[in-house]
């Protein structure tokens, strides 16, 4: 027995050691992970993962905001299983597949529409599939870029998007970005772009306060459209969070403001929904909730429920039919992947959104969502928590040295991985964002799981900030 209990501790110190020698981990201090012993995973059920010593956590960021029903789940297991005994993959180039014609039949027919039709409003008809989000991103830029060129808008070359804003890791979504720490390094690699204030209130970057600001940053994006408009093929946004800027929680009447904006001066409005689409603000998709129809809308994430990579850029009739031409015209869309509507992802994709309908997601989650914004108002007695963000299951609470003038923790404090190291001690995952602690769980989870994710978290925060346990 106590042979066999050596065998595994040397096969445990053996992986972990081969992470070390072979892995290059993304968005990760290489050089810390190094001094560190990896958390490794080897499974999950519901909302908890379980590592490769049988310690079983609660996933509190959805494995990087993936996860909606949880791990594991029944449906989605079978749907795959059930493809895999067809066929695993076709090409979409040229042909067709099954699971991906009705997954788009169903994208399009939950996707965002206008409830008062106007001569501004379009309706989302076509589906272009991709792997991530960052190609979902890249499509919708190239997309909107070429719809223009069609079209005979020769200058419209240059995109406008927001300060704080993530789009992804490829060149083209990093030129949208507008995060210095993730974009600053590839400056000389990116392509120009405008760049509006982001609606970040608790640290506003013109010293305004809302409401009396009046949405102040949207006036000042309408002086960008109002001098370049002949330009800009698009705007781009995440629709109400700005989720790797630390969940920036859009004012009210922000989102829908830059729609009649793009609508006035001609430009084209590009809704990336990676992170905040498939329920997560509360809504199927945070579009919804200002009742905005984008001209492109990009998804990925939550689509197939954190199984396989698939991404699919949602468009118009309007932008599809300016692709439509003879062969010798070169009109075509020259943009695709190899995996491209891949059948595997699309057959868990097409059981996701059947969980939601079955299990009636959405409902349930809104109890879920007071129970969570509820507890969240005793993180504001803490003494170091600045701010609390929080739209629907997406939060943020940011962490600050000083209370009253907001002053940061400095980057070298490493403060928040602190935080998150305290918490996994205690049987929690998650995953900060600079001094931002996220709290993203799977929409499945129970409710009481949620209040031990909170209760782990509010006790983790007070341990590394103030030394005690209150």
């Amino acid at each position: 027995m106590k042979a066999n209990n050596m065998n595994y501790l040397s096969e445990i110190e053996q992986l972990s050691q081969a992470d070390k020698l072979y892995i290059w981990h993304p968005f990760t201090q290489m050089k810390d992970w190094l001094k560190e012993k990896p958390l490794i995973i080897t499974e999950g059920r519901g909302c908890f993962l379980k590592d490769i010593q049988g310690k079983w956590y609660i996933d509190g960021v959805s494995s990087l905001w993936v996860n909606i029903h949880g791990h594991r789940k029944k449906e989605v297991d079978d749907a795959i299983i059930n493809q895999v005994e067809k066929i695993a993959h076709s090409t979409l180039l040229g042909l067709g597949n099954v699971p991906s014609i009705k997954l788009a039949e169903k994208l399009i027919k939950i996707a965002p529409k206008n409830s008062t039709p106007s001569s501004h409003s379009k309706t989302l008809t076509k589906v272009f599939y991709s792997d991530n989000g960052s190609t979902s991103v890249e499509i919708a830029l190239k997309m909107a870029f070429q719809y223009w060129q069609h079209k005979g808008f020769k200058e419209k070359k240059s995109f406008l998007s927001l300060k704080n804003a993530y789009h992804g890791d490829t060149i083209g979504a990093v030129s949208v970005g507008g995060i210095e720490i993730f974009h600053e390094i590839f400056e000389p690699l990116l392509f120009k772009t405008f760049k509006a204030p982001s609606p970040y209130c608790y640290r506003c970057e013109v010293g305004k306060t809302y409401p009396e600001c009046n949405l102040y940053c949207l006036s000042e994006m309408e002086n960008i459209l109002l001098k370049n408009a002949e330009k800009i093929a698009a705007v781009i946004i995440e629709p109400l969070v700005q989720g790797a800027a630390g969940m920036i929680v859009f004012p009210e009447g922000y989102l829908k403001g830059v729609k009649e904006l793009c609508d006035k001066y001609n430009v084209l409005l590009i809704a990336d929904e990676v992170a905040t689409g498939f329920g997560r603000t509360g809504k199927m998709f945070a579009c919804e909730h200002e009742e905005i129809v984008p001209d492109l809308l990009c998804l990925s994430k939550g689509i197939t429920n954190g199984y396989l990579p698939l991404a699919a850029t949602l468009t118009t009739e309007d932008i599809y039919n300016q692709f439509l031409g003879e062969y010798k015209e070169l009109k075509t869309f020259f943009h695709g992947h190899s995996y491209t509507g891949n059948p595997l992802a699309c057959s868990a994709a097409i059981a996701c959104l059947e969980i939601f309908e079955k299990e009636k997601t959405l409902e349930k989650l809104r109890k879920k969502i007071v129970l969570l914004q509820e507890r969240l108002k005793r993180f504001f007695n803490l003494s170091h928590v600045g701010d609390i963000r929080n739209k629907g299951f997406m939060t943020g609470i940011e962490l600050v040295k000083n209370k009253t003038t907001k002053e940061p923790y400095p980057l070298e404090d490493k403060i928040a991985w602190k935080v998150i190291y305290k918490a996994r001690e205690k049987g929690v995952i998650i995953r900060p964002l600079g001094n931002v602690i996220v709290i993203m769980p799977p929409l499945a989870i129970e409710e009481e799981n949620l209040i031990q994710l909170l209760d782990v978290i509010e006790k983790s925060i007070v341990e590394v900030t103030e030394k005690k346990i209150t």
